[in-house]
């Protein structure tokens, strides 16, 4: 017995119950680690698509300005001299309403309809005993929605009894 070699604990080899242990925590990190830079990846995908849909409202928001110019501009009898002139205006606004609805851009519709406070933005309350209450009246700027979102509130009068 004398001859036999001394074992120090700490020299001997992990017993199976910790060897597992130890596996089922380096399991269980790697779990959290990957869902966690899943959470990551979803994130900055949704931060790229609100970024990349603000960049595209912005424009549009700005292009609507030249298109209430246009419209404006429309409105303005050119007489006789001024036909082929308007007749460019209306092309061009033509063009650019074209554009936006290839991108799903839409106009209100608000004159006759009945004022709704999530696309109408009332500017003018008028006494009108031909218009039922409520009823817009008038457009001092054309609302639009870009496909069932809104993208910019009509301006109304809106008739009150």
């Amino acid at each position: 017995m004398a001859d036999e070699p001394v074992i120090d604990p700490a020299d001997a080899p992990p017993a199976a119950n910790d060897l597992q242990r130890e596996r089922d925590d380096y399991h269980d990190r790697w779990l959290r680690k990957s869902a966690e830079f899943d959470n990551y990846r979803k994130r900055l995908e949704r931060e790229r698509r609100e970024q990349s849909d603000r960049a595209v409202t912005d424009l549009l928001l700005e292009l609507l300005l030249i298109v209430d110019d246009f419209d404006l501009a429309l409105t303005v009898s050119a007489g006789e001299e001024g036909a082929a002139y308007q007749k460019g205006v209306e092309l061009i606004h033509a063009k650019l309403t074209d554009l936006l609805k290839k991108y799903g851009v839409q106009p209100i519709e608000a004159l006759g309809a009945d004022f709704d406070p999530n696309l109408h933005q009332a500017v003018i309350q008028e006494p009108s005993p031909d218009h039922r209450e409520g009823e817009v009246i008038g457009e001092l700027r054309k609302g639009y929605m870009i496909n069932d979102r809104l993208l910019r509130p009509a301006m109304v009068k809106v008739a009150k009894a």
